[in-house]
């Protein structure tokens, strides 16, 4: 999904299968503890004992915590790029049926992790700063590309401008409901959650522009 060469690694990558296994380890730990105590309560050494390693085996693979908090950014976001990917895959072949994988998937990437996720994306450290904006650009292309073969049965006088709108607007929701005080909870609650938001963008769509009905 991402392009490799647009950004820096972010830390020693693994040649070995073993040490592959123990980076996914670290990392596994590292993303356990910050999302049950936060980024701030997560240390090197406690991230080592996790995963059942010496603290020098995280020194030899991460420079610092920040390094090690960009690698989960990155595992992260890769993860969330790929998980919709597959979701708008299996979508229904129908306009209703991509806003809908496309609002299930975001709603549940954003609350996989007990609002870790935002932590990751407002953390201070050495990543690019357009990394997060990536992830975003790469799902709204995913959404293009799904609802693509449907554009014929919107009826705003901008089909591809108005999926943007629509896009943007579902996206936007999700990441708001993932750091309100009383997010949707619960798997009843959010799927009722992205179906709402999805016959929101829906209706949208099917709705003609104010100026054509002004015309008609």
């Amino acid at each position: 999904m991402t392009d490799e060469h647009d950004r820096p690694a972010p830390y020693r990558e693994p040649r070995q299968a073993r040490s592959a296994a123990t980076l996914a380890r670290v990392l596994q730990a590292a993303e356990d503890i910050a999302s049950s105590a936060g980024l701030d309560e997560m240390t090197m050494t406690g991230v080592a004992e996790r995963a059942g390693v010496s603290v020098g085996t995280i020194y030899r693979r991460f420079e610092d915590k920040d390094q090690l908090i960009n690698a989960l950014t990155e595992r992260m976001l890769d993860r969330r790029e790929e998980y919709v990917a597959e979701q708008l895959s299996r979508a229904e072949p129908s306009l209703c049926g991509v806003m809908d994988a496309y609002a299930h998937a975001l709603l549940q990437s954003f609350a996989d992790s007990s609002g870790l996720f935002p932590q990751l994306l407002r953390a201070r450290g050495t990543k690019p700063p357009d990394r997060g904006a990536h992830t975003i650009t790469e799902i709204h292309r995913l959404l293009l590309e799904a609802a693509a073969p449907y554009t014929e049965q919107i009826r705003r006088s901008d089909p591809r401008a108005a999926l943007d709108t629509a896009a943007r607007a579902v996206l936007g929701a999700c990441f708001h409901n993932s750091v309100r005080p009383d997010p949707a909870t619960g798997e009843a609650a959010q799927r009722r959650y992205a179906d709402e938001l999805s016959d929101m963008a829906v209706a949208y769509l099917l709705t003609p522009d104010r100026r054509s009905r002004a015309q008609t």
